[in-house]
């Protein structure tokens, strides 16, 4: 199949220059459903971005599609700020049995408003007001989001650029395997602490991603994130989770740190929580870091309920019989098997990648793209990450069929054959 680009003219003479998605994928989408979209004018195409992880459970999932109508027909709460509503009511009592209690984890919920980078946001200012101090460490590579004090914590340098003002506050540390394992795991970071002229102010926490998305699929080795948690706790530091994209089952456990063995102070989650792909997000903290004065973080959108309605709903039909745990794994050794494949006939590829994320890399940083823009053209939604978008990044939903994985890995051989 070779897709004509259509025209796209009211987009491009009104909507603003900053979109981005859309020029790699010159198609007006029109409907979809499961691992699929189709277009205006009838296209399909298999879909290995699932709204950059906000889609785990596929797109007009039907069991939380029933939910949505039925809550809706009856005229339930659609707006509630942070008000007690029934769908409130019923998405806290499920996160608690099927997801916190039999983790036991202990954490109080907050919902901060509809996006990963109000939850950064407000993670952030949890734990400078908890610990007294500004200072917040992250790492190379990572992503956090687009607002200020997110931003401060990204490592992308282009998307720093667009702040426009100096991002303060943070300061960068190496990322596991940064130095390609010539460097002791955090022995600059602790130099750094402990040096009284290092020029480092003592920071209030740490914050990562256990696998960099937007960074590259670079993944934290769980050793090192169990010598992160022992750091932060002898240094007196918080320990954040940034599991906005990476949790909700997409490395395997519904929490991406649940193979280290450890339990963060404060975790971010968006994009798939409400499962339906609608604005939703949390913040997750221990109980004694709930310092909060009434009102003195909100937002106007908190109270998504029909978020709250699918989100419940997800959470009954996949996480209670802890199946989609051990289908994400099996379905990940399925693309492993595929990459591994794929990178013995092609010498300049390499991959990684946990559960249903995985990025393969090229030498020629261009390539990624190529593989990419040949991918559209055969009917495979596929992008690129990384700080050159030199990693093609493969994140289908988790409901993906066995079928369907095959056939969007051997459309993506076939890419990486086509543009050696």
């Amino acid at each position: 199949m070779t897709i004509t680009p259509p025209a796209l003219s009211v987009f491009e003479t009104l909507e603003s220059e900053v979109r981005s998605y859309c020029r790699g994928w010159p198609a007006v989408f029109d409907r979809a459903q499961g691992a699929r979209l189709t277009d205006e004018d009838g296209h399909s195409y298999l879909d290995f971005f699932a709204g950059a992880g906000s889609l785990n459970y596929g797109h007009n999932n039907p069991v939380l599609k029933r939910a949505l109508i039925d809550y809706i027909e009856r005229d339930g709460i659609t707006h509630g700020l942070d008000m007690a509503t029934t769908a409130k009511r019923a998405f806290l009592e499920t996160f608690q049995n099927v997801i916190l209690r039999p983790r036991d984890l202990p954490y109080k919920v907050m919902f901060p408003g509809p996006t990963g980078t109000n939850a950064v946001e407000s993670a952030l200012k949890l734990a400078r007001k908890v610990k007294g101090r500004e200072s917040v460490v992250s790492f190379t590579n990572a992503f956090h989001g687009m607002s200020l004090g997110s931003l401060a914590v990204t490592g992308n340098a282009f998307k720093r650029a667009g702040a426009g003002i100096p991002l303060v506050h943070g300061t960068p540390m190496p990322f596991d395997n940064y130095f390609d394992g010539t460097v002791p795991d955090f022995l600059w970071f602790e130099r750094l602490l402990e040096d009284q002229g290092s020029g480092l102010n003592k920071p209030a926490a740490v914050i990562v991603e256990t696998v960099q998305g937007e960074g590259g699929i670079n993944v934290a080795r769980a050793e090192w994130l169990r010598a992160l948690k022992e750091l932060c706790e002898r240094q007196d530091m918080l320990l954040i989770v940034d599991d906005i994209q990476m949790g909700c089952g997409r490395t395997g456990g519904f929490f991406s740190f649940e193979e280290a063995g450890i339990v963060p102070d404060i975790v971010t989650l968006s994009k798939s929580i409400s499962g339906y792909g609608m604005p939703m997000s949390l913040c997750l903290f221990k109980p004694e870091l709930d310092i909060w004065e009434p009102g003195e973080h909100n937002g106007t959108f908190r109270g998504n309920n029909p978020a709250f309605v699918t989100a419940a709903a997800a959470l009954d039909a996949y996480w209670a019989d802890g199946q989609m745990e051990k289908q994400t794994l099996a379905r990940g050794e399925q693309v492993e098997q595929t990459l591994l494949a794929i990178c013995a006939e092609e010498p300049t590829a390499q991959f990684r990648g946990r559960g249903l994320v995985w990025g393969m890399e090229f030498e020629d940083p261009a390539r990624a793209s190529a593989v990419c823009a040949r991918a559209f053209e055969l009917g495979l939604l596929l992008e690129t990450s990384g700080p050159q978008s030199e990693v093609v990044k493969l994140l289908p939903p988790l409901t993906v069929t066995p079928e369907e994985l095959d056939e969007g890995l051997r459309t993506l051989a076939r890419c990486v054959r086509e543009t050696a």
